[in-house]
């Protein structure tokens, strides 16, 4: 979610169990099941890897979570409860307070957004295809994606927020669609410099390890 792990970057077993502090067999399986959602490439005699999808693959990925998002849109209008339009305010604060201050974590809550109009739909298969399509898309993003104004991502979130809540359904869709293809426009071939794994993940095995 966060575009630390690029496109085509290798995922050795040894050096994520032991970043974990797990076995290269439980990391094996972790990475099965990302390959399931089509977030890792399983090689043959060569190991895992971050999926690496070409530019067409990219925008068929666009064009299916558009069309999931504003069916999410299409269930929430109208319909949204006081204490998830209370949610859903204080996440676009959260994310208006990171913006131009921690990158990290506006990536982060940017697709974080998405899931959360999600899980508010109840519908358990929609809100597992939303999850996949958009770590797909941060995916996408990591490889083909061009610097962007995180301020403009939170204003379309408000946007979207408020035609939920006017019960709008057709000006959210609007919006959804609108800013869907918009971040799928952020897109140019750029240069990543790589780094070791165990670098990358230590953070994340840091944050697990003190739970």
């Amino acid at each position: 979610m966060e575009q630390k792990l690029q496109p085509g970057a290798r995922l050795p077993e040894d050096a994520i169990g032991e970043t974990f502090g797990t076995s290269r067999t439980i990391a094996r399986e972790a990475l099965g099941r990302l390959a399931v959602e089509g977030l890792v490439e399983l090689k043959p005699n060569k190991g895992a890897y971050v999926a690496n999808p070409s530019l067409e693959e990219a925008l068929d990925t666009f064009m299916v979570r558009r069309g999931l998002e504003c069916t999410v849109t299409g269930l929430l209008a109208g319909k949204l409860k006081p204490g998830e339009i209370d949610a859903l305010n204080s996440f676009i604060e959260k994310e208006h307070s990171v913006s131009g201050v921690d990158d990290r974590e506006s990536i982060r809550l940017a697709g974080e957004f998405h899931l959360l109009l999600a899980r508010m739909t109840g519908n358990q298969l929609l809100i597992r295809y939303v999850t996949e399509v958009v770590s797909r898309c941060s995916l996408i993003l990591a490889m083909y994606g061009r610097p962007h104004s995180a301020d403009c991502g939170v204003d379309e979130h408000r946007q979207i927020v408020k035609a939920l809540v006017d019960g709008d359904a057709s000006r959210a869709n609007e919006l959804m669609d609108h800013h869907l293809a918009s971040v799928a426009g952020r897109a140019m071939l750029e240069a990543r410099q790589e780094r070791d794994i165990r670098d990358l993940l230590a953070p994340y095995a840091a944050r697990i390890k003190g739970l």
